[in-house]
């Protein structure tokens, strides 16, 4: 696909920054919620996925329960419903540490001031572990659920959990389900989303962050969003030449074109006036390239092909 080929973001009204690692979900009632990294886990809430988007507060006001550095510092929100109750996953670490876990909240309006923290799911990491403990993703595939996290270093895992998926399901291990072999692994987001008969796996590739410091040429090593599929949620996952995730295979869903650099952080979502669309964050280039300036961006996804198009 051409680079100029992309479609760019739709409109966006309201506060469209502190977008950083977005989760976006709707209420049964048409309320959109968004969640981002920061703050606490900054709540953002609209009546239309574009917008006006307003801030609302933080999900965990006082932090995690979980002892690690960075729990005042909450990372890369999931956000999904299961039954009556919404689960809020958020990673506790500081930026290129191994020491990381995954916590879990929730709540059953999605509103602020109503999350409960539970803390610990069970998914942690330390020095020297096989994986780094962030950017969950729970996938529910009929009366199964499965977490997809991971971040550089062997880049991305999956775990089954309990049903409710509050903790790893008894005794379930981690296993692989994507790697890039060479160089700094700079793999991670995983978002797990069926459609039709197949689960597709997206992730992240590159550089996220610290683009007004040390930013990489446009079509270079920054953020980038790609795929690779499966006839089942637990793999194995290729792309669209057959190459396997875990031998770093990867189709490129989007990356930097125009005045957008650097999308990811990415999720999916299957919205009732939209059908599914890929949600992002990204730099707008005409506004600035610090973190703090990022975007939230949305496009239509179509899937007629088999392979998602924006």
């Amino acid at each position: 696909m051409r680079i100029n080929a992309y479609a760019n973001p739709l409109s966006c009204s309201g506060t469209c920054n502190n977008a950083h690692d977005p989760a976006l979900i709707r209420r049964d009632d048409g309320t959109y919620f968004r969640f981002s990294t920061g703050g606490k886990i900054a709540i953002h809430s609209a009546s239309s996925m574009q917008g006006p988007w307003t801030y609302r507060g933080a999900a965990i006001p006082n932090g995690s329960k979980i002892d690690k550095a960075g729990k005042d510092d909450l990372w890369a929100p999931d956000v999904q419903k299961v039954g009556d109750t919404y689960y809020l996953f958020y990673s506790v670490s500081t930026f290129g540490s191994q020491d990381s876990a995954i916590g879990v909240a929730t709540s059953t309006s999605l509103d602020v001031n109503t999350w409960t923290d539970l803390g610990a799911t069970g998914i942690s990491s330390t020095t020297g572990k096989a994986y780094n403990a962030i950017d969950g993703n729970l996938i529910i595939d009929g009366s199964n659920y499965y977490m997809q996290f991971g971040s550089f270093w062997n880049d991305l895992y999956q775990v089954q959990m309990a049903n409710p998926p509050k903790n790893v399901a008894s005794g379930a291990s981690s296993k692989q389900i994507a790697y890039v072999p060479s160089g700094s692994h700079a793999q991670e987001a995983a978002f797990l989303f069926k459609y039709g008969s197949y689960y597709y796996l997206f992730f992240s590739l590159g550089q996220c962050c610290g683009y007004d410091s040390n930013r990489p040429a446009s079509g270079g090593g920054e953020y980038k969003i790609k795929v690779c599929r499966s006839s089942s949620a637990t793999g194995s996952f290729v792309d669209n030449s057959g190459i396997a995730c875990t031998s770093g295979g990867g189709t490129t869903v989007l990356e930097s074109h125009d005045w957008v650099y650097g999308p990811g952080g990415q999720g999916v979502y299957n919205d009732p006036s939209n059908g599914p669309v890929l949600y992002y964050h990204y730099v707008d280039t005409r506004i600035g390239y610090a973190d703090g300036q990022k975007q939230f961006g949305i496009n239509k996804i179509n899937f007629s092909s088999g392979w998602p198009v924006v």
